[in-house]
C-alpha cells in the first residue's frame, strides 16, 4: 500500500464505528467466540428495550496495542461514531468490563459506569461466559440500578469473611495496565478492599486533631514530609508502597456494613480506591502523583467514618490537605485568595505557611505543572482535573471525574 493510500486507510476507531452503524454490538475477530450467535441475539434484544442507546465493543485491551485501555477505546470510538450513549467493553483486568456513558444525566452516567462493575461482584457470575455477563451489565443500565445494585454487590466487602476460590485482578503497582493497583489477595474481600494509598490521617474538619500514634489506621504525618522532599521517581516509588500497604489495611479492617450509612462510606472509600490506582498507573507527573495522595485522603476519611458509622458514632467529614501544595500536609487554615487576573476570590484551606504568605501578598510556594514548555502553577492548566476541582476543594466530585476518565484530558 503508497504512502497516500495509507493515509486514506480508516483508522481503527473509524472501523469500529462503521461496524457500530450496522450494529450495536462490535466483536473482534479474536474474540468472537466468546458471544456466540444466539448470546448476540439476547443482547440485542435487551439493548433494543434500554433507554439509553448501548454500544458494545468487545476488542483486545493491550498495553502498547492499538488500545491501551478502556478509557481510551471507549472515548476514540465516541468520537467516531458521534452518538452518545453506553459504550460497554472488556475492562482494564481479566474478568472485568467497563462502561462509560456520553450524554445524559449526571445519575445516568454514574449508573452505568456502576453497571459494569457489578458483575464481577457477584457470586453467580463468578465462572460465567462473558456473554452472561454483558447480559447482566446491559440489564442493569437499561434499569438505571447500576448504583443500587453495586452498593449491594459490594456491601459485605467491610468484613474480615472470605469467599474461596476468587483470586483479585493480577497488577503489580507500576506495571502499566490502566487499572487499580491490587494485592494478589484472595476472596473477594481482598478483590474489592485492596485499596488506596496510607498517607493520610482521620482528622475533624473543625480542627480536632487525632493522636496518629494511637490509632493504627493512621500513619505519622512524616510520611508526607518526606513526600515533600522527594523527586518524581521518588515519590512515585512511595506513592506505589502506600497503596500496597492501604490495600492490605483495607483487607484487615472489620467494618460491619449493615447500617446503610457504613455502607455508604465503604462505598465511597472503594470508590477513592479505583480513582488512586487509575491514577499511580498512568502518572505522568508530580500533580498527577499528588492527586493520589489526595484521593488515598478521601479513601482513609472514607473508611475512618465506615468504622465510626459502624460502631454507632458520627460520620468523619473530609478534611482536606493544603489547597496550594497537597505535599505541604493538613489544610488548617482557610483563606480568602485571588487568583493573578482575576476579579473573583476563592475560600480555600490551605497549610499554615501558605495561608501566611496569602494574607502577606505574597506567593505561596505552589505545586507546579508543566504547561509547553513552562512550569505553570497546578491550577492554571487548562482542562485539568485537579485545577478544575482544586484537589477536590472547589468541587466534591474529584473521585467520580478520575473514574470516568477525565485524568488526561489535556
Amino acid at each position: 500500500m503508497s504512502t497516500a493510500e495509507s493515509a486514506m486507510a480508516p483508522s481503527p476507531g473509524e472501523k469500529i464505528a462503521a461496524a457500530l452503524r450496522r450494529s450495536p454490538i462490535h466483536l473482534d475477530p479474536s474474540l468472537a467466540s466468546a458471544v456466540p450467535p444466539a448470546a448476540r441475539s439476547r443482547l440485542l434484544a435487551r439493548m433494543r428495550r434500554s433507554p439509553i442507546p448501548i454500544f458494545i465493543v468487545i476488542v483486545p485491551l493491550v498495553r502498547g496495542g492499538t488500545w491501551n485501555d478502556a478509557e481510551q477505546l471507549s472515548t476514540v470510538v465516541h468520537d467516531r461514531l458521534r452518538e452518545d450513549g453506553a459504550y460497554l467493553t472488556l475492562g482494564d483486568y481479566d474478568g472485568q468490563l467497563a462502561a462509560r456513558q456520553f450524554g445524559g444525566t449526571e445519575e445516568q452516567r454514574r449508573n452505568t459506569e456502576y453497571a459494569a462493575r457489578v458483575p464481577f461482584f457477584l457470586d453467580e457470575l463468578r465462572y460465567a461466559t462473558l456473554a452472561d455477563r454483558l447480559l447482566r451489565a446491559v440489564d442493569l443500565i437499561a434499569a438505571g440500578r447500576g448504583e443500587a445494585e453495586y452498593r449491594a454487590a459490594t456491601a459485605h466487602l467491610g468484613r474480615p469473611s472470605r469467599t474461596p476460590g476468587r483470586s483479585a485482578p493480577a497488577a503489580r503497582p507500576g506495571d502499566g495496565e490502566g487499572g487499580p493497583p491490587v494485592l494478589p489477595l484472595t476472596g473477594a474481600a481482598g478483590v474489592a478492599l485492596a485499596a488506596v494509598a496510607g498517607l493520610v490521617v482521620w482528622r475533624h474538619r473543625r480542627g480536632a486533631r487525632v493522636r496518629r500514634a494511637a490509632d493504627p489506621m493512621l500513619l505519622p504525618r512524616a510520611v508526607l514530609a518526606a513526600a515533600e522532599r522527594a523527586n518524581e521517581d521518588e515519590l512515585r516509588e512511595q506513592a506505589q508502597r502506600e497503596v500496597i500497604a492501604f490495600g492490605e489495611l483495607l483487607d484487615g479492617t472489620d467494618v460491619d456494613t449493615t447500617r446503610p450509612e457504613a455502607a455508604a462510606a465503604m462505598t465511597r472509600a472503594l470508590d477513592a480506591y479505583q480513582a488512586a490506582g487509575k491514577v499511580v498507573d498512568a502518572a505522568r507527573d508530580l500533580p498527577d502523583l499528588a492527586g493520589v495522595l489526595v484521593l488515598v485522603d478521601r479513601g482513609r476519611d472514607a473508611l475512618a467514618s465506615a468504622r465510626s458509622l459502624a460502631e454507632g458514632g458520627r460520620e468523619i467529614p473530609p478534611s482536606p490537605l493544603c489547597f496550594f501544595n497537597p505535599l505541604h500536609g493538613d489544610a488548617t487554615v482557610t483563606v480568602d485568595w485571588r487568583p493573578i487576573g482575576q476579579r473573583d476570590r476563592l475560600r480555600v484551606q490551605a497549610c499554615r505557611a501558605c495561608s501566611k504568605a496569602v494574607r502577606s501578598h505574597r506567593v505561596p510556594e505552589v505545586l507546579t505543572a508543566r504547561a509547553g514548555k513552562r512550569p505553570v502553577p497546578y491550577f492554571e492548566v487548562p482542562d485539568d482535573v485537579w485545577a478544575e476541582t482544586g484537589y477536590g476543594q472547589l468541587r466534591d466530585d474529584l473521585t467520580h471525574r478520575v473514574l470516568r476518565g477525565d485524568l488526561h484530558r489535556r
